[in-house]
């Protein structure tokens, strides 16, 4: 897995460069995102703004043609490898002074940026970061697409970043279970039977392939109606996979741990690393909670609560 994760943020930047970016921005940034020289990370995440993206503060002022960026982003994966950052900011409308969001290209090297690494308790192919901007001077044409249409840009993009952060989560879990399985049908205590032959080591890894499968369903319809354009209907589907996929992987890892009793927490199965990174997927992109928050409002018409 490359560092940023090339199927995963760097892929969600694709989608975002190629539906919304200028033709010129189209053709600076596509070709090495594609072919994997060029990484681009994505800051969205703020401490003072959790989960809730409209208390960004981090702000995108207009100085003649020039655009001045100031305010910081946390848990921001991979900046080590990333020679450019696309950054959710927020600028003032000029017809109304209220403040709406704009997607900026932010250089890695740029004057003006710091950066903090988090130090995590997790395996991961990334690190994750702190940044800080303080009057890092931009220029006119690292705004990403129109100025006015950045909250649908931001919202669309996100579609792809849940989807593939399913494919990830199953990815794991299908890990999981083929390990779990494989020991099962090798490992003899009772008779000389393998445990796989008992219908309590075999019934709850059957269950977490069920769930499995019905998450990648999920998961393929959203990428399908991402493909065809239905943002709407992409973001319904998008959500219930992440959640499906997440519930699925930390259930997987358990049970494969499970499987293998005492052998599961050695480093020679490989398994035990897993359980925090598949806890993680519970987490982020996007909380199961705020899954949920979602599915009630806009798929079972309930009143907004939050």
């Amino acid at each position: 897995m490359r560092a940023v994760d090339d199927g995963g943020v760097t892929g969600d930047l694709r989608h975002r460069d190629a539906r919304y970016g200028t033709d010129e921005q189209r053709s600076r940034w596509l070709p090495g995102l594609a072919d994997g020289s060029e990484i681009m990370a994505f800051a969205i995440t703020e401490a003072d703004a959790g989960s809730n993206s409209h208390r960004i503060t981090t702000t995108a002022s207009r100085d003649g043609s020039d655009w001045v960026l100031n305010g910081n982003k946390t848990f921001i994966s991979g900046i080590e490898s990333a020679q450019n950052i696309l950054v959710v900011a927020r600028t003032e409308d000029a017809r109304t002074g209220t403040l709406k969001p704009v997607l900026m290209v932010v250089p890695v090297d740029s004057d003006g940026l710091d950066s903090a690494r988090i130090e995590m308790d997790l395996m991961l192919p990334e690190s994750q970061w702190s940044l800080f901007f303080d009057d890092l001077r931009l220029p006119g044409d690292a705004l990403v697409g129109e100025e006015d249409a950045a909250i649908s840009q931001l919202f669309a993009g996100l579609n792809p970043e849940r989807i593939m952060a399913s494919a990830a989560a199953l990815g794991q879990a299908r890990f999981a279970l083929d390990r779990a399985c494989a020991y099962a049908k090798e490992r003899s205590v009772w008779r000389g039977e393998p445990i796989g032959t008992h219908q309590g080591v075999a019934h709850p890894l059957a269950q977490s392939y069920i769930d499995v499968e019905l998450a990648k369903l999920m998961m393929q319809k959203a990428a399908t109606l991402y493909d065809s354009g239905d943002d709407v209907g992409a973001g319904a589907a998008a959500n219930i996979a992440k959640y499906a996929a997440a519930e699925a992987v930390a259930v997987a890892v358990d049970r494969a741990i499970q499987t293998h009793g005492g052998n599961g927490l050695t480093v020679e199965y490989g398994l035990a690393a897993m359980l925090g990174n598949s806890r993680l997927s519970r987490v982020a992109p996007v909380s199961r909670e705020m899954i949920l928050n979602f599915v009630a409002q806009h798929n079972l018409g309930l009143p907004k609560s939050y």
